[in-house]
């Protein structure tokens, strides 16, 4: 199987070419003809699975039909949601390779960049529009985006827009869109509100479920236990130091602690920079264009990075802190083992994450392998926390109430009504306690 099969236009086909790709991944084998064909398409695929490809191709190969190409001032004919700025940039980038042979026009609108910029790009005819569900619902509320030629209309990642509250705004967004329109939904995971979602936007669609494992095989999971954070701190050294780790996404709980560890990686001579949501959007594509080009070996991410990032050059993922979620887990050690390359997922774990490993492992059907490294092994282990069973109070009878109420608060005539609590006194109508004397 080949790209040719698909019947894609020349310039696609050269472009591909050019990218380096020569047989499409499953899911693009499943999903292009069907897009092509005109199906309404849910596509259910883990990341780094090529599903990027899977509907800019066909994308493309509509801008090469002159019925279709109708260039108009601000009225795209593609609308592609995405939840976050770095998975927009990541699909306007792979839309800029496979149509580098093409003339059409594309436009990014995600938060972080200057309105005025913007509308100036929305002032000239435009093709496709790659958009977070925010940026963009705040253009069409100032009358500055029309989405009344849009033909094709792709929600990628859908599950993530869900989780992050963009509901209401993709149903307002899609609202605003042609009856007649092809919907495309690709998402990592499938729940009863990703149904709900699905039914109201799409119309008789084709289904793909792809491989059942939320984890790809050619990652190598590992799991080292710490004690406390100076032993975290100690591991990733080790780590660090190990030749075979070209460049790598180390994963923080908080925007602190990656702004904290970025700056003690420096510190100790690393080329490291850290990314989070707090960072202005110029920064955040500097940092990742420097990690691209290998100017950085080390990216200290928050979760905002777990999506969307497409680095073939990611060798490895530390999670220093392990995340709560399962599908956060899956999705941040995807950063690694591209398009079907190997990759290391490494997690450190402190005794109470017992539980957070659990829910991970149940969710992957899979057991992290536990690994230890000799100098640096753990004292304690994994623990399971305790819940406190509530004991009876001495005296008290549980099984029955009281028949005299001497000692009964909410009595009138009892004892406690009349006497107040030790330690405390009657000010102004509530109840203060005593200053020592």
């Amino acid at each position: 199987m080949s790209f040719k099969n698909f019947n894609l236009h020349n310039a696609i086909l050269k472009a591909v070419q050019q990218c380096g790709y020569t047989t499409p991944t499953p899911i693009q084998v499943e999903a292009i003809p069907k897009v092509l064909a005109g199906s309404d398409l849910i596509a259910s695929a883990n990341t780094g699975t090529g599903k990027t490809a899977a509907f800019v191709l066909p994308a493309l190969q509509r801008l090469t039909k002159r019925s279709f190409n109708k260039k108009q001032i601000g009225k795209p004919s593609v609308l592609i949601l995405t939840p976050t700025r770095e998975l927009a940039n990541q699909v306007s980038q792979a839309i800029r390779n496979y149509g580098r042979n093409l003339r059409f026009s594309s436009v990014g609108i995600v938060g972080g960049v200057s309105y005025s910029l913007q509308l100036k790009w929305l002032s000239r005819p435009v093709d496709i529009v790659v958009a977070t569900p925010g940026r963009l619902l705040d253009l069409m509320e100032r009358k500055n985006m029309d989405l009344s030629n849009v033909n094709l209309l792709v929600l990628d990642e859908a599950d993530r827009m869900l989780d992050m509250g963009f509901v209401d705004e993709v149903k307002k967004i899609a609202n605003k869109t042609p009856e007649d329109r092809q919907t495309l939904l690709f998402t990592a995971t499938w729940d009863e509100n990703m149904a709900n979602l699905a039914s109201r936007l799409l119309k008789e669609p084709e289904r793909i479920q792809m491989e059942a494992q939320p984890t790809q095989h050619n990652i190598e999971q590992r799991l080292h236990i710490a004690d406390d954070l100076e032993h975290k701190n100690r591991l990733l050294q080790h780590l660090l130091d190990d030749d075979e780790l070209t460049q790598a996404i180390i994963f923080s709980a908080t925007k602190l602690g990656a702004d904290m560890l970025a700056q003690e990686l420096k510190t100790q001579g690393h080329s490291a920079a850290a990314l989070h949501g707090d960072m202005k959007q110029g920064a955040r594509n500097r940092t990742l264009t420097n990690l691209r080009r290998g100017r950085l070996r080390l990216l200290v991410a928050t979760d905002v990075a777990a999506r969307g990032l497409d680095i073939t050059t990611i060798s490895h993922v530390i999670n220093f802190d392990i995340p709560r979620f399962a599908e956060d887990y899956v999705h941040r050690i995807g950063r690694t083992g591209r398009a079907g390359a190997a990759g290391t997922a490494i997690s450190f774990a402190l005794p109470d994450d017992a539980l957070h490993l659990e829910r991970i492992e149940r969710y992957t059907g899979q057991q992290v392998p536990r690994h230890e490294i000799p100098g640096l092994e753990p004292t304690r282990s994994l623990r399971r926390p305790q819940r406190n069973k509530r004991q009876p109070k001495r005296g008290n009878n549980y099984s029955a109430p009281r028949k005299n109420h001497y000692n009964d608060p909410k009595r009138k005539g009892s004892r406690r009504y009349n006497q107040p609590a030790p330690h405390h006194q009657r000010q102004g109508g509530t109840w203060a306690k005593k200053s020592a004397t």
